[in-house]
């Protein structure tokens, strides 16, 4: 079992010959100084460490710089979660179980207080009984691992500066089961490179003046009520609220893509094949910015779809 400070089956970190490797603990840089890229960089496939690999990488990937260490994720977001750092302050935290709780769970990272940047050793499928709440200043980082989530969901319930990545969403059941909740009153969140389908209530929702958030490259399917911003038509709170959705694929479902009340939303590089409803909804005194929004329906080319109130 593994716990947040030590573990003996660590990832390995490269080590250049410009900087000594670390010691197994892999204790964060404090806040003043800034992150050694060699020394936080793993072993790991989705980052080659040939040079050329890594040359290739820099000019023909999207996000080649946020992979080139594992810590410069932070604060890399574009729109309006730019300002999300996660766990850049904390250290290492290793995810050695797939069980539910306990040491070494994915439950146990999320529950401590300190900043936390959290990585798996383990591939597998996560049977969440209940959703796993998030306190603030983490980092949930799947990358190199394939980490499905399924039974419940995440909750981000007042906190802030949370980046969720690489992580794969499946199969939520029960009453206001989302793939990813985020509220009340969270702010600086980043959600990058997931997937999520086939939940009993949304994919992801915000709302309760949850503000400052960006949702980057994730693919949702298998889906009615994919994504909703902003409470209810009452909850005048979440005038507040500020989100940038881009990159990502809608692929069949069916509405929201999202639908927004009172929230300011930028959409730009999304692409919404076969919707079933509508597209995209705005509405209640909301601000939607949509670019380059590619949504088709069977033949039918729409770029949004406005509602005046619902």
């Amino acid at each position: 079992m593994g716990n947040s400070h030590a573990h003996g089956h660590h990832r390995k970190f490269r080590d250049n010959g410009n900087a000594p490797s670390p010691d197994k603990t892999a204790s964060a840089p404090s806040p003043s100084q800034p992150v050694p890229p060699s020394i936080y960089q793993p072993e790991h496939p989705l980052i080659p460490n040939s040079s050329i690999h890594a040359s290739y990488m820099a000019t023909s990937l999207p996000y080649s710089h946020v992979d080139s260490a594992l810590r410069a994720l932070a604060a890399q977001a574009e729109g309006f979660g730019r300002c999300a750092i996660g766990g850049l302050h904390g250290p290492i935290y290793y995810v050695t179980t797939l069980l539910d709780d306990g040491p070494g769970s994915l439950r146990d990272g999320c529950r401590k207080k300190e900043p936390l940047w959290i990585v798996f050793e383990v591939s597998g499928t996560i049977q969440l009984g209940s959703y796993l709440n998030v306190s603030s200043y983490k980092t949930i980082d799947g990358r190199g691992q394939r980490i499905k989530l399924t039974g419940k969901g995440l909750r981000l319930k007042e906190c802030e500066h949370v980046i969720i990545c690489n992580l794969e969403f499946e199969g939520g059941r029960g009453p206001d089961v989302d793939g990813i909740q985020i509220k009340p009153k969270s702010k600086h969140i980043w959600i990058d490179r997931c997937s999520l389908r086939d939940y009993d209530d949304g994919l992801i929702d915000i709302n309760r003046e949850s503000t400052d958030i960006t949702v980057s490259r994730c693919h949702f399917a298998q889906h009615d009520k994919t994504m909703l911003i902003g409470a209810d038509p009452t909850h005048v709170g979440d005038r507040c609220i500020r989100v940038t959705i881009h990159h990502c694929f809608f692929d069949g479902t069916r509405q929201r893509h999202p639908r927004v009340r009172f929230g300011k939303v930028h959409l730009y590089n999304n692409y919404i094949r076969n919707w079933g409803i509508y597209a995209v909804c705005a509405s209640v005194e909301s601000q939607v910015i949509p670019l380059l929004l590619f949504a088709i329906r069977c033949v039918t080319i729409l770029w949004y779809y406005l509602l005046k109130y619902m």
